[in-house]
């Protein structure tokens, strides 16, 4: 079992930045892969970037590459998501999760789910 806290949401107007963490309990987390998913209301929820679990590979989504960064740090059992030049379209829930076997950038491969943290960015 594994849970999983995401923190660090909130408003930002367009353009502004805002780092997303997620902290771990449960189960050895260096062990897997991270990532980060939203949803915005009325649409699926989306890749959005992972880590494998040393942090050494990364994978962003095309709509938020050169804005996004994630990175982990396995002794604070916590994965973050750096996000800069925020634009109205990244407003959505953002949930972190854990990877199991599969595609990384399918939200099937993932496990377990954090709760989510809302984010809003105003035009």
């Amino acid at each position: 079992q594994v849970q999983l806290v995401e923190s660090g949401g909130g408003l930002v107007q367009a353009g502004g930045s805002l780092r997303l963490s997620c902290a771990a309990s449960g189960r050895t987390f260096s062990n897997y892969a991270m990532g980060w998913f939203r949803q915005a209301p009325g649409k699926e929820r989306e890749f959005v970037a992972a880590i494998t679990s040393s942090g050494g590979v990364t994978y962003y989504a095309s709509s938020v590459k050169g804005r996004f960064t994630i990175s982990r740090d396995n002794a604070k059992k916590t994965v973050y998501l750096q996000m800069s030049s925020l634009k109205f379209e990244d407003t959505a829930v953002y949930y972190c999760a854990v990877a199991g076997s599969g595609a990384i950038t399918q939200a099937t491969t993932y496990a377990y789910w954090g709760q989510g943290t809302q984010v809003t960015v105003s035009s």
